[in-house]
């Protein structure tokens, strides 16, 4: 194809064009300016696909959430996190992957997407109404031309006749008509359909829009909070008594639902029938007594997909573990340590991890870090390990060591870590002297005399199992869970207030229902233009045209066609 005759180098020789010293080299650009570049980025930024590139950005820039713990929902992974990768964890920390969705570069994205979103829609949403209040185009000269296209004659009548049916069949059918009159005498009637596509298109980005408001404002005035509760403890919904709380910008945490939550009873139900899936649990059923001040107790349940809905905050069910309960007591038997200490789980047989700090009562300070085994076997290693998730032979080991435990300068302390480089350690490792080792309801004194230390029972009915019956691997043995109850439990609870889940369940419907629309309902143009002949017969044309991809248009046109024909009486 030639170039237009007003192009900057169309009458200009070849060789004249080539030559550096000529004119037609020497072409000037216009500058844009710093008018003009602003406005040039900002056209970029509202484009569609500048829309679509940052929504894509999001999604992937919301995958470490899920490859690493986030504070915000799992404090406790953060700081296992911590303990298995000293050297990652520290560097991860630096760029925010253990806060992904408030970071910088995560909050940077969001807003770069709300305001190109913003920027698409109100120019589109002003098009639209005015495409909307327009009359249908005029018809088409050559309808032939068309990729649907269809004609049939009518013997006797008129063509307005003609056109006043087609007028009526196309309204009917939910299409908006225009008459137009043709130069050659023709007449025809206009009709377009389909409005509703991009109605569902503007809908889906305008709750898009939405949503993202919405999810800020909510986690502005919300708040998420961990807590750990033991079997037969109660956790009191103030601020004090959460193990970690975010609570967001605009919250004022004076502001807490004042009510109580106390764990009765914590059940698993573990697989026992299939054997390629044996000890995998099942369900998990927290028994909760929630209370409220003047209120009576109420006995609830929390499942990991059924949350507790109360006072105005969502109570998740985020993890679970053991609690063994120990007690240290001094030389003369005074006790100087008891409580029941959650053990982290390492492994699905909840093999856990826990630490034990006494800084008051003994000579020393004493901390203890701690294996659980629910269902200990020995190694030939002479290491332990759990073979099932459940109570059929516990064992409780642990290293104890001695000095100063760096909890008296007032620095905050993780309770599942113990900082031993200025320790002395007594027991284990190159001590030469063995791990403390301790089934539920057995004491044994600590090295140097300082004291005793006891794993209590807290079902004193157990039943012991026979050892060398528990370290085999019969599954009969296995199922009996002869200490049930023996060790405690504990549920880890996350309390999110969000004021705006119904606005997010909203937007949400809006966005499906705006996308399916925009994806099935067709945008159409349809016409029918009648002809009187000097045979006294009436040539009519339909046609149709699709704006994007409509593989049922032809169809339709042959419908419109048919259910015409019909009604004018044309025989078949």
């Amino acid at each position: 194809m030639s170039r237009p005759s007003d192009y900057v180098d169309a009458g200009a020789p070849l060789s004249e064009r080539e030559r550096p010293d000529s004119d037609a080299a020497d072409v000037q650009q216009p500058k844009l300016g710093f008018v003009g570049t602003l406005r040039f980025i900002w056209r970029q930024l509202t484009s569609m696909k500048t829309a679509l590139l940052l929504l894509l950005l999001l999604a992937v820039a919301a995958v470490p959430g899920s490859l690493v713990p986030q504070r915000s929902s799992d404090p406790n992974g953060v700081i296992q996190y911590f303990a298995d990768n000293p050297d990652l964890a520290p560097a991860l920390d630096n760029i925010q992957m253990f806060d992904v969705y408030g970071s910088v570069w995560f909050s940077s994205i969001y807003l770069l997407l709300f305001v190109s979103l913003i920027g698409c829609v109100i120019p589109r949403t002003k098009h639209h109404l005015q495409a909307m209040r327009a009359r249908p185009p005029r018809t088409p000269a050559r309808l032939e031309r068309l990729p649907a296209h269809t004609e049939q004659t009518l013997s006797g009548g008129d063509a307005g006749a003609a056109i006043d049916a087609a007028k009526g069949l196309l309204k009917k059918s939910g299409y908006r008509v225009e008459l137009y009159q043709g130069r050659d005498g023709a007449v025809s009637v206009s009709a377009e359909r389909g409005y509703l596509r991009e109605t569902g298109n503007l809908v889906f980005h305008s709750a898009l829009v939405g949503m993202l408001v919405t999810v800020a404002i909510g986690g502005g005035l919300g708040y998420a909070g961990q807590r750990v509760v033991v079997e037969g403890q109660t956790f009191v919904n103030t601020l004090l008594d959460y193990n970690s709380f975010n609570p967001g910008r605009f919250y004022n945490p004076d502001d807490l639902a004042p009510y109580s939550l106390s764990l009765d009873r914590f059940d698993v139900a573990y697989e026992q029938e299939n054997l390629d899936a044996y000890g995998q649990p099942i369900d998990f059923t927290a028994f909760v007594t929630t209370r409220s001040p003047g209120g009576d107790p109420v006995e609830r349940t929390v499942k990991v997909n059924e949350p507790l809905r109360y006072e105005g905050t969502d109570v998740y069910l985020l993890g679970n573990g053991y609690a063994p309960t120990i007690t240290v007591r001094d030389p003369d038997g005074t006790v100087v340590f008891t409580d029941s200490v959650p053990f982290l789980p390492q492994d699905a047989n909840l093999t856990s991890l826990g630490v034990v700090k006494v800084p008051d009562g003994l000579e020393e300070q004493i901390g203890m870090i701690g294996f659980f085994y629910p269902t200990a076997q020995l190694l030939e290693t002479g290491a332990y390990t759990s073979t099932y998730p459940d109570l059929v032979f516990p064992v409780l080991t642990l290293n104890v060591y001695t000095g100063d435990l760096g909890i008296d300068d007032g620095a905050p302390k993780s309770v599942y870590e113990l900082e031993t480089d200025d320790m002395t350690q007594l027991t284990g490792g190159k001590t030469g002297v063995d791990s403390i080792e301790l089934m539920p309801g057995e004491s044994q004194e600590l090295p140097g005399g300082v004291g005793t230390i006891t794993f209590e029972n807290a079902n004193p009915d157990a039943v012991p199992v026979d050892p060398d019956a528990a370290a085999g691997d019969d599954h009969a043995v296995v199922t009996a869970a002869h200490y049930e109850n023996a060790v405690p439990r504990f549920a880890s609870f996350d309390v999110h207030r969000d004021p705006t889940q119904g606005w997010v369940l909203l937007f949400a419907i809006l966005i499906l229902g705006g996308l399916l629309t925009s994806l099935f309902v067709p945008r159409r143009r349809v016409w029918v233009k009648a002809t009187d002949k000097p045979d006294g017969t009436v040539h009519i044309q339909y046609a149709g045209l699709a704006r994007g991809e409509d593989p049922g248009l032809v169809e339709a046109v042959d419908a419109i066609a048919y259910r015409h024909g019909t009604a004018l009486g044309l025989e078949r």
